[in-house]
């Protein structure tokens, strides 16, 4: 069983905004002396967005991929009060409390797949993991991978999971093909799915789904009348992993369509 463990930060200084992102992050200093990309409980998806992100990078880690360190950030109800910008200072105001942060790989560079290669297990590898995720963010117009001391880095997986910004008819959608994965940037790449498919099922877990899962602040799950309790809302979203797990062949027949459509 892995271990599974956030740390907590507490936020000490707002250094600038990322604009390039659509809800907004910031490249903030915590605490403990590193530098963060900070992702906002009062962005625009809200703290789905971050369960998402939570979700997505931990399962990646699991798996063996390079994943910035995921950490819990307090935001003091204090940032918001000597910010300049308005448009900054309403999304602090509604962060205030725990939000999520990804360490900060000072130096790193967007992956390009006209300049780095990558070689078909990887390739299929993240394909495999988008799949399952359903994660539509990861396109030739913006990859969401860096490279950082010539290793390859996942980034940004607040776009997955995207049925539970409904909840409708979320366990139809367990099984069905991800149909996005045709814009996928490494779907070209990705000529090994089957084998990816069989090492990646023996290495998931339940468990890990409700470590995972387990992790998610209470805070988060608020405010959102699908479920009677927080239990109830946790063991959905393992419910959901689990089901996609089982019927990897389905997402799994998806993605070889669509790069045999591509090539």
């Amino acid at each position: 069983m892995n271990n599974i463990q956030l740390r907590t930060v507490n936020v000490t200084r707002y250094v600038t905004p990322l604009r390039e992102g659509g809800s907004m992050p910031a490249i903030a200093e915590a605490d403990d002396g590193f530098l963060y990309v900070l992702k906002f409980r009062g962005a625009g998806q809200g703290p789905r967005a971050l369960i998402a992100e939570l979700i997505g990078g931990e399962i990646a880690r699991i798996l063996g991929f390079r994943v910035p360190e995921l950490v819990f950030a307090n935001l003091d109800e204090a940032f918001g009060r000597t910010e300049p910008d308005e448009e900054i200072q309403d999304l602090l105001k509604a962060s205030v409390g725990l939000n999520l942060a990804l360490h900060y790989l000072s130096g790193a560079i967007t992956f390009d797949p006209t300049v780095t290669n990558v070689d078909s297990k990887l390739a299929s590898q993240i394909v495999w993991l988008d799949c399952l995720l359903t994660n539509m963010d990861r396109t030739c117009r913006n990859t969401n991978m860096l490279l950082w001391h010539k290793e390859l880095w996942l980034i940004d997986h607040g776009a997955a999971l995207y049925f539970h910004h409904s909840w409708q008819n979320w366990e139809e959608q367990a099984k069905k093909p991800f149909f996005l994965i045709k814009d996928h940037v490494l779907l070209p790449w990705a000529t090994e799915l089957e084998m990816v498919d069989k090492e990646f099922r023996s290495i998931l877990k339940p468990e890990d789904f409700h470590l995972i899962v387990s992790l998610i602040p209470d805070e988060w799950l608020e405010g959102d009348d699908v479920f009677d309790t927080k239990k109830e809302h946790r063991q959905a979203y393992v419910k959901f992993l689990e089901t996609r797990l089982a019927h990897s062949e389905i997402f799994l027949k998806e993605a070889q369509h669509a790069r045999d459509i591509l090539i």
